[in-house]
């Protein structure tokens, strides 16, 4: 295998190449860095001899390393005060949908619903909870990935918020968020 970066297609090889979508989970994400542009001899061939690429590959997520990332600490911050507003049925989920997964979204809508049915049954209104904002503790277990758990300081208790945040396309998601 050769390390030559590859040749421009010529006019004929390009009439000739049909890219045809390959099955999801095939291939890998694309590293941060990375040119756009797909090597042709590194796709698979179907039975009629097309090259298959995977087209999450180039326009799926693709992981930041730490060096392209924002610091973490506001988003932090912020999205353990938006989280705990949610739930207390005083902020709407939909404003934090661009900061969390698919899965997180998920998890936080089941909360929300559950405890809107506690709110009704014990005839509470919803309303904005007074906090304070504590101690963040944060860790980097791997490049373009922060654990952190945000303390939070109401008036009765304190609560922990424990969130994994990942760096996708430049900026950071929360792929994790446990509020205890």
């Amino acid at each position: 295998m050769s390390t030559a970066s590859p040749q421009p297609l010529v006019a004929e090889e390009r009439a000739s190449l049909t890219v045809v979508q390959a099955p999801r989970g095939t291939g890998t994400p694309a590293r941060a860095g990375t040119p756009a542009r797909a090597d042709v001899t590194e796709g698979t061939a179907d039975d009629a001899g097309r090259v298959r690429f995977d087209t999450d590959e180039f326009f799926g997520h693709q992981p930041a390393s730490r060096t392209e990332l924002p610091s973490p600490e506001p988003l932090l911050e912020n999205l353990t005060r938006c989280v705990i507003e949610i739930l207390a049925g005083a902020r709407e989920l939909d404003q934090v949908a661009r900061w969390v997964s698919d899965e997180v979204y998920r998890n936080l809508l089941r909360r929300v619903v559950l405890s809107a049915r506690a709110r009704a049954v014990k005839g509470q209104v919803a309303a904005r909870p007074a906090f304070t904002i504590g101690r963040i503790t944060m860790c980097e277990p791997r490049d373009g990935v922060v654990e952190a758990v945000v303390m939070v300081h109401g008036r009765a208790r304190s609560r922990a918020v424990a969130l994994r945040l990942e760096g996708l396309d430049r900026r950071w998601r929360a792929s994790a968020i446990h509020v205890l």
